[in-house]
């Protein structure tokens, strides 16, 4: 009698777990610190356990602790609700001066790639002028004959900042206009007003948004330093370079005034400058290595 062949189900094999490249899981984590850090400037002052200007000298530089999580300061605030607050302050002003820069170097570097020789001449020259010298410089002395205050600063930065755009607005905006569907538009009588509107701007931006995201971290050290030095933002103000420039007479006795403060804008720095070299690959291809896009 015959017997039948019984067949065996075959193991399933078990796929292995796929870890990201390191690169990949740094470039995520900056993405998550960078949005937590816009989250806190917009609701962290509704956040703060205390109130970040009070003052209470009987809990004058208290250690880190379950009440005080990142110690106090020497007049008793708070420097936990102090950080979160300076973080609206810090990141608000840093969004005045790009968005300052960003508006004047997109209408003047259109105009000099638009206007004719003599205009893209004199246009150019003097963003030379401005970006032979460190915007540290120059806000530096503008902020100090304005007086010394957060405004002066912001003022000071937004006039110093628009050069680079400037110039990259303005080669990018040569590039486009020999873009075929921008000859096409031409041919067919559009505008130029609204050729620059619908068609050259539009098509111009993608690098300089790139630009703008890397130049966040840059404003926030230059904004923070200008406050450290006593020309930007002054006591009591929670802006971070100013929580750093009161503390750094206990950096000895009572570190966590300066560290705290000090962490959040290292912190900060380094995620937009790794979001936005994040962007700069993405957006060119040739950056690209061999591993994930």
């Amino acid at each position: 009698m015959a017997t039948q062949s019984v067949s065996r189900p075959q193991p399933v094999p078990i796929r292995g777990r796929r870890w990201l490249p390191a690169g990949e899981w740094i470039e995520r984590a900056a993405i998550v610190v960078a949005v937590l850090v816009v989250v806190v400037a917009l609701v962290g002052p509704f956040l703060a356990p205390h109130d970040p200007y009070q003052v209470d000298l009987s809990k004058s530089l208290l250690p880190p602790s379950t009440d005080h999580w990142f110690g106090t300061d020497a007049d008793g605030r708070d420097v936990f609700s102090r950080v979160l607050a300076g973080a609206r302050v810090t990141l608000f002003a840093t969004a005045i001066v790009i968005a300052a820069a960003t508006v004047i170097g997109v209408v003047l570097g259109t105009l000099a790639a638009l206007g004719g020789r003599i205009v893209d001449e004199i246009l150019m020259r003097i963003c030379d002028i401005g970006l032979s010298f460190p915007p540290m410089i120059l806000a530096l002395g503008l902020a100090a004959a304005l007086g010394p205050s957060l405004t002066s600063a912001v003022v000071a930065l937004s006039l110093t900042w628009w050069p680079g755009y400037a110039r990259l607005v303005r080669t990018l905006v040569r590039e486009t206009l020999h873009q075929e569907y921008v000859d096409a538009a031409r041919s067919v009588g559009v505008p130029l007003w609204r050729l620059i509107r619908r068609h050259i701007l539009p098509n111009s931006l993608d690098t300089l948004y790139v630009q703008i995201t890397i130049d966040v971290a840059a404003v926030i050290l230059v904004i923070s330093g200008l406050s450290f030095i006593g020309v930007g933002a002054q006591t009591p103000s929670a802006e971070w370079g100013a929580l750093v420039a009161a503390g750094r007479d206990h950096v000895v006795n009572a570190w966590w005034v300066v560290a705290m403060p000090g962490a959040a804008i290292a912190l900060t720095a380094i995620a937009f400058n790794l979001v936005g070299d994040r962007l700069r690959v993405r957006n060119d291809p040739s950056l690209r290595g061999g591993g994930t896009s």
